[in-house]
Order: C-alpha cells, then sequence, then structure tokens
C-alpha cells in the first residue's frame, strides 16, 4: 500500500512540472515577439533616414523596407502560434 502512494506522488509533480515549463516557453515565445515589434520598429526608422538622405531613392527604400518588414512579422507570427500552443496544454 505505501508503494502505491508513492508512486502517485510521484506522477502529480511531473504533470505540473511539464504544465510549468509549458507556461515558460509560451512566455519566451511572446518575448520573441515583441523582440521582432521592436526590430520592426527599428527598420521602419532607418528607412525613414535613408529617404531623408536620399528622396530620389525612395522607392527602393520602400520596397526593401516592406520586404523586410514582412519577414520579421513572420517570425513573430510563428512564435505567437507556438505560445498560443504550448499555452493550451
Amino acid at each position: 500500500m505505501n508503494l502505491e502512494l508513492f508512486n502517485i506522488l510521484q506522477v502529480i509533480p511531473n504533470e505540473f512540472y511539464a504544465q510549468g515549463m509549458a507556461y515558460i516557453g509560451a512566455a519566451i515565445a511572446i518575448l520573441t515577439a515583441g523582440f521582432a515589434g521592436i526590430g520592426q520598429g527599428l527598420v521602419a526608422m532607418k528607412a525613414v533616414e535613408a529617404v531623408g538622405r536620399q528622396p530620389e531613392a525612395s522607392g527602393k527604400i520602400t520596397v526593401t523596407m516592406i520586404l523586410g518588414q514582412a519577414i520579421v512579422e513572420t517570425s513573430g507570427i510563428y512564435a505567437l502560434i507556438i505560445a498560443f500552443i504550448l499555452a493550451s496544454k
């Protein structure tokens, strides 16, 4: 009988540990999405500076900036999806 109680007590903390680790992973994924937003802001800032220096190249700068923004945004979206998956476990 004591052996059964010992086995039950070993199983319960492992489930809580796994759930806690999933929440920590979700938090890290959300931080990643936040840093992606910061990166997008920096890209936009530098693009505005570049257009201010060379207004005649604004078309190429804008296209390059939008392409970079799209690439960064996909990583942020992936991080958000991973966070939702981990938080739902």
